[in-house]
């Protein structure tokens, strides 16, 4: 378990704790990185040193400064950025990292909030409905509320001067009914069913 009166490290911007450890000067080549890390990590090594505590630390510090030196990517956003930059990508992921200080500076701030104020808006576009712009229109508020059932009532009374025969006419002579054949007689057709009616 960790010391609580152990000071936090803070994240640096400079990029330069690495490249010390390892007791190198920043911009050292692969070569110059591998040859330190093994001379540093045998004589820090747990097993050589099992009595010592401070070795193991040293030698997780060697170790941790390698794994980021030799590693291109890291390394890289590691010279720009520092351990601040390390964090970021393990975060965010490596190609988040220049955004990431990019929205952290100073001017870039004072420009989103320069143009929220000339906006009106925080994304940049007038939206708000305080321009007029996205404004409902005065003739919205004139159109009249027409209760569904009245409605209803309408379109029953235009559809009354269609008269469509549902039922056939039968040919029961026996209960008075006129049937009449021939070329006069009337032609009547059953509506056919639609496919999205019941």
């Amino acid at each position: 378990m960790e010391d609580p009166n152990k000071l936090q490290r803070k994240m640096s911007t400079a990029g330069e704790s690495l490249y010390k450890t390892l007791g190198l000067d920043k911009g050292a080549s692969q070569d110059a990185i591998k040859k330190s890390y093994r001379k540093l990590a045998l004589r820090h090594h747990p097993d050589k040193n099992p009595d010592n505590p401070e070795a193991a630390e040293k030698f997780k510090e060697i170790n941790n400064a390698n794994s980021i030196l030799s590693d291109e990517n890291k390394r890289k956003i590691y010279d720009e950025y520092g351990s601040m930059g390390l964090y970021v990508a393990e975060q965010f992921g490596e190609d988040s990292v220049k955004y990431y200080f990019l929205m952290s500076k100073c001017w870039f701030k004072t420009l989103v909030v320069c143009c929220g104020i000339f906006t009106c808006c925080c994304c940049f576009c007038c939206c708000c409905f305080c321009c007029g712009k996205g404004k409902t229109s005065e003739n919205d508020d004139n159109v009249a509320y027409m209760d569904p059932e009245d409605l209803e009532a309408e379109i029953r009374e235009q559809d009354a001067g269609h008269h469509v025969i549902v039922i056939q006419p039968s040919a029961d002579a026996s209960k008075g009914a006129v049937t009449s054949s021939g070329e006069n007689a009337p032609i009547v057709m059953q509506p056919h069913a639609t496919s999205g009616a019941s």
